[in-house]
């Protein structure tokens, strides 16, 4: 298993270079954006932790470029970054980031991290296929349709839909949301999970009924509607 890791700090990046061989991960360091994208032509990694602020290319900009190349789409990153603020994290989150974690930062807690991301990167039991009322998901293919047309899903979208729509009735707070289709457990503005939500509405169509708000708690898939006989 190798982790790349991206940070302009060289004793920033000895020491988390460190942390990881001694925990027995294969790990490479970058100072800068270019040298990464070589090796990541040459080598997709497990893992990728990424500074936020690098001379050059920033980290944020890094981050949308994989999530946008078919072969580091699912890639998991980390954000390692000095910037702590509330936007900030809800940003690296919204480009794409499966976690985040803010400088300075204690080793355990790194590993930790480290640790929990790649098992949620490990193969699951999911179901490949889902169906409910004219929604249908293929999680092979990554596609899904309403009503038999193809809809264009974000990542965050995608696993948004397929979890409630795996649990029909099931609601989920806000809260529980990010902590299942962002992987991170987040305390404090949660509008992001609302825009998600919107975006998902607006894609469905007519099926955009069957995503409920539960006023006061969060969001579920509800009852199909019976057509009417005539």
């Amino acid at each position: 298993m190798i982790i790349y890791t991206v940070e302009d700090d060289k004793s920033i990046r000895d020491l988390i270079i460190y942390a990881l061989k001694q925990s027995g991960y294969d790990v490479k360091g970058f100072p800068e954006a270019e040298s990464f994208k070589k090796a990541l032509k040459k080598r997709v990694p497990d893992l990728v932790l990424l500074d936020q602020m690098l001379p050059g290319t920033d980290g944020e900009t890094l981050l949308k470029e994989m999530r946008s190349d078919p072969d580091t789409e699912f890639l998991p990153v980390i954000m390692v970054t000095a910037k702590g603020e509330e936007m900030d994290k809800v940003r690296a989150l919204d480009y794409g980031a499966d976690d985040y974690i803010v400088k300075p930062f204690g080793i355990m807690e790194l590993l930790s991290r480290v640790r929990a991301v790649l098992r949620r990167a490990e193969p699951s039991p999911k179901p490949r296929k889902l169906s409910y009322g004219g929604i249908e998901m293929d999680y092979d293919r990554h596609s899904a349709t309403s009503d038999g047309k193809e809809i264009v899903l974000t990542n965050k979208e995608f696993e948004l839909l397929r979890c409630m729509i795996s649990t029909p009735e099931i609601v989920y707070t806000r809260d529980k949301l990010l902590d299942v289709v962002w992987g991170v457990t987040y305390y404090g503005d949660s509008r992001t999970v609302d825009a998600h939500i919107r975006s998902l509405r607006q894609k469905l169509g007519k099926n955009s009924y069957l995503i409920e708000t539960v006023r006061g708690v969060g969001y579920k898939i509800g009852a199909v509607k019976k057509e009417s006989k005539k």
